[in-house]
């Protein structure tokens, strides 16, 4: 299907209408994963140290598809890209309840790094969203989509705890929605209008700056590591949460609704996030995410209690959402539109492979540290976050103090 032409104002509005509908609908599944990953990882795992290991392999597959992704989506276009990776994600749904029914944990690793690869495209849906759109409304559009999440915070675990126990194997059913979620990909996506850049040819000379060129701009560095750093670690906690939850003797029901707390506090400020860039600036906002989730780090310090779980987790959501989308609309300030698969591209490579880290560490310090305790293991956790914190604000507050001429 080829793309259509809209008018800019009807297109930007109908561009950033289709993309919300596809984070809310397409990405109910992340949830629901993340919530049933790690324990569905326990349940195949010979050593419960490599619990959340299928978790890494999908932030891996995401790291690894990242850039590929991006290129892609220069050459052929939004859509083909977004249908592509609907494809990759039901494929890895479709090999994971494979794994699951034969009871294999390396081909349920197999599944979950083609989920990835889904993963690697839903975050360029926020970055779609300014493809069309005006200087003025991009700030907005990031968060609307962003928004979006609202409604998968809600879908997912409802669907976790419809589906987690309804077939003999637990969690293939899960597995199976998950399949179906993204067989809807095709026809939401047939009402993008963002035209395809086309490629170019081999003697056409690429404009714009050079990677080396755009890594040695500041801002574009510092917006990349503060997206690093607050993805990172809202994964690096998140992927634990239910683990630590189920492990202190609360059902996988109370871990599933923290979780969707957690996801609804990633996403409900989406709503306002870009008048508060508009009203305070990038740099402010970005600064505050990453004050809010040393909040979290320390009200998880204080205690197992499932409502510090709640408190902790929902102060986590929101930090990700002010410190991601605060990012966010540094990166995109700061390239032009030539330079715009380049930049994504090392963006999503550099905060996906934070992320992957992240969540690779996550189950050795949940499940490998203080000799095997949970509450020992939470701490180790959330204990974490102090370093890289240190970093994006450090990296920040530099920016920030930068003589104005060298900005």
């Amino acid at each position: 299907m080829s793309d259509i032409t809209s008018p800019p104002a009807s297109r930007q509005k109908r561009n950033t209408i289709v993309l919300v509908l596809a984070q809310a609908l397409l990405g109910a599944q992340m949830p629901m994963i993340f919530t049933i990953g790690g324990l569905a990882g326990q349940m195949l795992a010979s050593n419960p140290c490599f619990a959340t290991l299928p978790l890494s392999l999908i932030v891996l597959g995401s790291v690894l598809s990242a850039q590929p992704m991006s290129e892609f989506m220069a050459a052929y276009g939004r859509r083909a890209g977004f249908i592509l990776a609907n494809a990759a994600g039901a494929a890895g749904a479709a090999v994971a309840a494979y794994a699951l029914y034969i009871g294999s944990f390396p081909v349920f690793m197999m599944g979950s790094f083609l989920t990835g690869i889904y993963m690697s495209a839903q975050g360029f849906y926020r970055f779609a969203a300014t493809d069309t759109a005006t200087p003025e409304f991009q700030p907005k559009a990031i968060s609307y989509v962003m928004a979006g999440g609202l409604v998968a915070a809600i879908i997912g675990p409802q669907l976790v705890k419809a589906t987690s126990q309804a077939m003999l194997v637990p969690f293939m059913a899960t597995y199976l929605v998950i399949i179906a979620i993204n067989a809807l990909g095709p026809f939401l996506f047939a009402f993008l209008d963002i035209p395809a850049p086309g490629r170019r040819k081999k003697h056409e000379h690429h404009e714009g700056r050079t990677r080396r060129e755009l890594l040695r701009d500041p801002v574009i560095v510092v917006a990349m590591i503060c997206a690093m750093v607050s993805y990172a670690l809202m994964n690096l906690v998140m992927t634990s949460t239910p683990l630590a939850v189920v492990g202190c003797g609360f059902e996988q029901g109370d871990a599933a609704n923290i979780v969707s707390a957690h996801v609804l506090a990633m996403y409900l400020p989406s709503f306002f996030t870009g008048f508060l860039i508009s009203r305070f600036g990038k740099e402010v906002i970005v600064g505050v995410g990453l004050v809010i989730l040393a909040c979290s780090g320390a009200v998880a310090l204080t205690g197992v209690e499932l409502d510090k779980f709640y408190l902790a987790l929902m102060l986590l959501g929101v930090g990700w959402n002010f410190g991601f989308i605060g990012s966010t609309a540094m990166l995109a300030s700061a390239h032009t539109p030539s330079e715009r698969g380049h930049v994504q591209g090392m963006n999503d490579f550099v905060v996906f492979g934070g992320v992957f880290l992240a969540s690779l560490s996550s189950g050795g310090l949940m499940n490998c540290s203080g000799a095997g305790n949970t509450q020992a293991g939470w701490q180790a956790v959330n204990l974490a976050m102090l370093p890289f914190l240190t970093l994006a604000g450090a990296a920040l507050i530099w920016l920030v103090m930068r003589p104005k001429e060298t900005r």
